[in-house]
């Protein structure tokens, strides 16, 4: 409904090739939307592209200041890890934001694998694998549960921290979950050199449940 009420959509793109956010969203863009493609190295090393979100900003302000609503896509939620808030950061102050909560990964993932995140006075954590070792396990030692997300490259250091304080056995793995190339895989068939970035895995910490 958002979409085809803003004449200008904006999106996260990769500096070469098609944006998933605008694929996800393709059946609802129309010949009498304006696009802006946010194009921005998308790798750690290189994000986040401090340059490119403040010329997408300057360029979302010109539409807004003469009238014209702005709908700009994200992956996932727009206020956890999503690209959007170094938009929010720099738009929020000046100009009003409608921000639509999506699905996280941690709860698809959860819906998905059939995982209990939760109940009563447990706590549950979001912990990016690209943490240090010894920050990875403190986290999990602290908890009940968990989500590891951003796993790419380190997903290999991360099933052997796992298997190591054994908490390897009740964990679950999936990656691009919605999407068509979706995969529920068993910890130890995957393929370490094979994981992408939208991946997850959900784990039983180390804390007693209360």
């Amino acid at each position: 409904r958002l979409i085809a009420a803003c004449p200008i959509v904006a999106y996260p793109a990769p500096e070469h090739g098609e944006s998933l956010a605008r694929r996800i969203a393709a059946a609802h863009l129309t010949s009498s939307h304006t696009e802006i493609a946010i194009r921005m190295p998308l790798v750690a090393e290189r994000f986040p592209a401090e340059a490119v979100f403040a010329a997408a900003a300057r360029d979302l302000v010109a539409h807004l200041d003469v009238g014209r609503d702005v709908a700009v896509l994200c992956l996932g939620d727009p206020l956890l890890y999503g690209s959007f808030q170094h938009l929010f950061g720099r738009l929020g102050s000046t100009h009003r934001i409608v921000v639509v909560p999506g699905i996280t990964s941690t709860s698809a993932a959860a819906a998905r694998l059939g995982f209990v995140l939760g109940t009563r006075n447990d706590v549950v954590s979001i912990v990016p694998a690209t943490l240090p070792d010894d920050e990875i396990v403190r986290r999990l030692a602290s908890c009940e549960t968990a989500a590891i997300v951003k796993l790419g490259r380190h997903f290999g250091r991360v099933r052997e921290l796992l298997r190591a304080r054994g908490w390897l056995a009740d964990a679950r793995y999936a990656e691009h979950l919605g999407m068509e190339s979706e995969r529920i895989v068993a910890i130890d068939a995957v393929d370490p050199a094979r994981v992408p970035y939208f991946s997850i895995l959900l784990v039983r910490g180390g804390a007693p449940s209360a």
